[in-house]
């Protein structure tokens, strides 16, 4: 597995590159750090000593791309034309953990997709990830959906649940 590990990580840095780079009108890529002996977080390049402790992206999705979601049969109507709001990669490094920077980081995102119009955010996360589905289900996400692969049906991996928050635009 050693040898499969630099390809991997270069596949997912050309990704996030692209994913930078792309002119999409909603896209976002927050970072966490601790930064230490800065009188100012504005520059954060001046500092002597900072970590990168979390991250997260949002961006709008569109129903036509590889992303289905499942819908009650009221919202059939308009589909073609259904974007929405998905937050993807939410990370914090281990020794930061229990801090609440996962939490900030996600109701930061949760603002950020009100202001852009939408009233609901979606996101996946695996059913054996229970950090994950413990923040989730404190911030008031709601399962929408148990989605099968075929590595959960016939290998025994975690499925991956589609979660989805409705907030107004009081949050």
């Amino acid at each position: 597995m050693g040898y499969v590990r630099p390809f991997l990580r270069l596949g997912i840095y050309e990704d996030l590159r692209n994913r930078i780079r792309s002119k999409t009108e909603h896209y976002l890529c927050l970072v966490a750090m601790v930064v230490e002996n800065t009188e100012s977080t504005r520059d954060v390049s001046n500092t002597r000593k900072q970590d990168l402790v979390g991250t997260v992206e949002i961006d709008v999705r569109s129903r036509g791309g590889m992303d289905v979601l499942l819908f009650n049969s009221w919202q059939l109507d308009n589909l073609d034309n259904f974007e929405y709001a998905y937050l993807s990669n939410l990370a914090v490094d281990a020794n930061y953990r229990k801090l609440g920077v996962a939490q900030k980081l996600l109701s930061y995102c949760e603002h950020k997709v009100l202001g852009w119009g939408f009233c609901e955010l979606y996101l996946h996360v695996l059913e054996n990830n229970y950090t994950a589905r413990r923040l989730y289900d404190k911030a008031g996400y709601q399962l929408q959906e148990v989605e099968w692969t075929f590595g959960s049906l016939l290998f025994g991996q975690p499925r991956k649940l589609l979660l989805r928050k409705s907030f107004s635009s009081n949050i």
